[in-house]
């Protein structure tokens, strides 16, 4: 702003704090609105983001907000990898809407994991809904954080009778555990996006596959950029 630029394009790949989008009890922050209102302060005219946790939070600026998808980028892989009796997963109620577009890619059908979460960071299994028996599950989220979500999915899923189960999300957080139970669990492979640096320890793990989002991020500055649209981006 002080070098008199014509407009200021916010990019950023992961949006922290995007779970903390409502109060969920009392006395607790709705800290994606106060990072929303930080970022339009500092005087940003436009956010660029991928997979927003809930899309309501581009409610939370004053400004434009364009929302891109990882989805077509770790649908395609998938399509070369791994189409043989596929059904997608999604780990909780909430993540339907999501994981039925990433079905819908692969034209393939959809389940759901019917979930309770007691506290932050810890989740316990209840139910499958939909038939995985004798198919190969892919379970797919918008990140990843500790991994006890998807690991004891794959339990519910196995118990279930699937065959093969990967997981894929855009942010691979991957905090604290998340590793070791992901290496620890039957969990063939696990398909993320790099809107999220990683450690060694985190590169090193065999069972994790990483896709640039970088094509994706460069063709939407570029159309931000030329003032041209950026809608077909949106899929």
């Amino acid at each position: 702003k002080r070098a008199s630029v014509g407009r200021i394009t916010a990019v950023i790949p992961y949006f922290g704090y995007a779970r903390q989008d409502r109060k969920v009890q009392p006395r607790v922050p709705i800290s994606a609105r106060l990072l929303a209102d930080l970022i339009t302060t500092a005087g940003a005219n436009r956010v660029l983001t991928v997979d927003l946790h809930a899309g309501q939070i581009q409610g939370f600026f004053n400004i434009p907000v364009d929302n891109l998808f990882a989805t077509p980028v770790i649908s395609g892989h998938m399509k070369e990898k791994y189409l043989n009796e596929i059904v997608v997963v999604s780990p909780d109620a909430g993540g339907v809407e999501r994981a039925r577009a990433f079905a819908k890619l692969l034209n393939v059908s959809l389940a759901i994991i019917d979930k309770r979460r007691e506290v932050a960071n810890v989740s316990h299994i209840m139910n499958v809904i939909g038939d995985v028996d004798g198919r190969d599950a892919i379970i797919f989220d918008d990140m990843i954080d500790t991994a006890g979500t998807i690991t004891q999915g794959v339990k519910a899923l196995k118990d279930k009778g699937a065959r093969k189960i990967m997981a894929a999300c855009t942010h691979a957080v991957l905090s604290g555990p998340a590793i070791e139970r992901i290496n620890n669990s039957e969990l063939e492979a696990i398909v993320v996006t790099n809107t999220v640096s990683m450690d060694s320890k985190t590169e090193k793990c065999g069972k994790l596959t990483v896709l640039s989002i970088a094509p994706l991020m460069g063709e939407a500055i570029k159309r931000i950029h030329d003032g041209s649209s950026v809608s077909s981006l949106f899929v």
